[in-house]
C-alpha cells in the first residue's frame, strides 16, 4: 500500500469534515485504498492497510467502513456470490455494477436511462423512489475463453 499523498489526505479530510466526521489516519487510509481499489471488502481492506497501520483492526476497519456508508462517504455494495459487502467511494451517482458468474469479478456500468432512479417499478407502494440498484450477471471474456 503507498501511503496517503498530502492531496489526498486534504481531499478525504475535507469530506469527512464535510460530513460531520473526525479525520483520522485510518479513515483517510481506508478512504484512499478504497477509492484506488473499488468493490473490495473490509477484509481486503485490512490487509492491505495492515503494514502502514499495525494497530488498526478488522473490528476498526468494520466500523470506519459502516460511519463512512452511513455518512454517504462510501457505498456498500451487496453482490451475489461475494462472500461478504465490498465498498467503493463512487456514491451518489446511480451507477450500477456487472458481475462475472465465473471469476466474480465486477465492474461499474453507467446508468442506461439517466438520472435516479433510472428504473421505475410498475408499483411503488406509495414510496418515494430515490435509487434502482441494478446487477447485471454474466461470463467475462476471459472466462468465456477459458472454458
Amino acid at each position: 500500500m503507498s501511503t496517503v499523498t498530502e492531496l489526498e489526505t486534504q481531499r478525504w479530510g475535507d469530506a469527512l469534515r464535510d460530513a460531520g466526521l473526525r479525520v483520522t489516519p485510518g479513515r483517510v487510509a481506508a478512504l484512499h485504498y478504497v477509492d484506488s481499489h473499488p468493490h473490495v471488502s473490509v477484509g481486503q481492506i485490512h490487509a492491505a492497510l495492515a503494514d502502514e497501520l499495525p494497530s488498526l483492526s478488522a473490528q476498526s476497519v468494520h466500523n470506519i467502513t459502516n460511519d463512512l456508508v452511513e455518512h454517504g462517504i462510501m457505498r456498500r455494495i451487496d453482490l451475489p456470490d461475494t462472500n461478504s459487502a465490498l465498498f467503493e467511494t463512487r456514491v451518489a451517482d446511480n451507477h450500477h455494477h456487472i458481475q462475472c458468474v465465473v471469476c466474480h469479478r465486477i465492474e461499474d456500468i453507467e446508468c442506461v436511462v439517466g438520472e435516479a432512479p433510472c428504473l421505475t417499478p410498475g408499483h411503488a407502494h406509495g414510496m418515494r423512489l430515490l435509487e434502482a440498484a441494478v446487477t447485471f450477471r454474466g461470463v467475462c471474456s476471459n472466462c468465456d475463453t477459458a472454458q
